[in-house]
């Protein structure tokens, strides 16, 4: 009799456990479906910042104004999936997008606003806005050089004024390594080119 209630008890427990695989089942595919729907819409928002980038090096801020409203819904449909579950937030799909709609804003209003969104603004977290602002600088020094070789030198100065002060505020944060780290080094870079565009311009400027 023991044997026989020892016997129902291990079946018993062996069938809590296909319930709990079958509801794991469920879960990871609930999960990956929604994750398809992230990475999709991530690539569209990847695609409309990139956009927007192209419009305002254009100087096209009329197009890159109808870009941005479609962009910022964009946007907030991507937001709107990665809630379904907190891991998508760490998504590199995610956040690949988020530095990208980074990048692209900000650099539309600095040159339509002169203005830097905040990342409340923004709403992304700390970790994509910083490194979407170390892109921004990759962009901003295209600008700069394009704006020197127009003869448009103080416009060129107060860009390598901006990106300095940006490599300065990094300067402040103890980074030891990782993607941040080498996103900063970049910075550097680009203010080292703009330092280089400056110095042509001014040698130029004794020469004649």
């Amino acid at each position: 009799m023991r044997k026989f209630y020892i016997g129902i008890l291990f079946s018993s427990q062996q069938g809590v456990k296909m319930v709990d695989f079958s509801r794991i089942r469920q879960k990871i595919s609930k999960y990956d479906s929604e994750r398809e729907k992230l990475i999709k819409q991530a690539r569209v928002v990847l695609r409309a910042s990139k956009q927007l980038i192209y419009s305002v090096h254009r100087d096209d801020l009329k197009s890159a104004a109808s870009i941005l409203a479609g962009l910022q819904k964009e946007k907030g449909l991507l937001d709107r999936i990665s809630r379904h579950d907190p891991r998508m937030r760490y998504e590199g799909s995610y956040s690949e997008a988020n530095q990208e709609y980074v990048e692209a804003v900000s650099y539309y209003h600095m040159t339509a606003d002169d203005k830097i969104p905040s990342i409340t603004q923004l709403k992304v977290t700390e970790q994509d806005y910083l490194l979407g602002i170390c892109d921004l600088t990759g962009e901003l020094t295209r600008k700069a050089i394009a704006l020197a070789s127009k003869g448009r030198y103080a416009e060129t100065e107060r860009i390598k004024k901006l990106v300095e002060d940006i490599f300065g505020e990094f300067l402040k944060f103890d980074l030891r390594g990782g993607l941040l780290r080498k996103k900063v080094d970049s910075v550097k870079y680009n203010l080292v080119k703009l330092e280089d565009v400056m110095y042509d311009i001014k040698v130029k400027g004794k020469s004649k």
